[in-house]
């Protein structure tokens, strides 16, 4: 007989007895232990939801207008520069071609006035009122001649070809305008041929 059984009162071992172990206390959860996670792919009713996509900030609509506004406004005033400059190159330019044809006008005439055999001067009169409205279109545009007798010399205005000694006047005055110079608005598109006091 084994040791591990219990017998009945009629001689007969309890198989129950003899099989079932000592039973050990079940393990209680500790108290501060968490609850064990749900299952890898169940939803609990407290999962966290998904992360949703940030919704992008709405424009300040009247900032970029006034931007935009503002940007027009630069891009007109500089095309509005750029007109006016190449305006200013192109008339400049013209008169540069212009005026040596001026000058030789200029002489002509003044040879041909100083010929004796036409003391009225009849045809250099005509040529004289062409020449007139020449120098008028320049001045309606902009570009003045200008004869700088008895200024004082201006490198940038004016180019002397000489220098005299002339008494009672200041050293670096202008005594003598060989060629008249000519401007359009500040710049000087020629320079007035000068002789200046030493």
């Amino acid at each position: 007989m084994s040791d591990h059984g219990e017998t009945t009162a009629d001689g007969v071992q309890d198989p129950v007895a003899e099989a079932a172990p000592e039973e050990a206390p079940a393990p209680t959860a500790a108290p501060d232990e968490p609850e064990a996670a749900a299952a890898p792919g169940g939803a609990g009713p407290e999962a966290a939801a998904p992360d949703e996509p940030e919704v992008p900030a709405e424009p300040d609509y009247k900032d970029l207008y006034l931007r935009a506004a503002a940007e027009t406004e630069n891009v007109r005033k500089r095309a509005r520069r750029d007109v006016e400059l190449a305006n200013a190159r192109g008339v400049g330019r013209l008169a540069r071609e212009l005026l040596p044809s001026l000058d030789n006008l200029d002489r002509a005439l003044a040879h041909a006035e100083a010929e004796e055999g036409d003391s009225e001067h009849h045809l250099t009169k005509g040529i004289r009122l062409v020449q007139a409205e020449l120098l008028a279109a320049l001045t309606r545009v902009g570009i003045e001649p200008y004869t700088p007798d008895g200024e004082a010399f201006d490198p940038h205005q004016h180019e002397a070809l000489s220098q005299m000694p002339v008494e009672g006047t200041p050293s670096g005055t202008i005594v003598q305008v060989y060629q008249p110079g000519y401007r359009y608005k500040d710049e000087v598109l020629r320079a007035a041929k000068v002789v200046v006091a030493a």
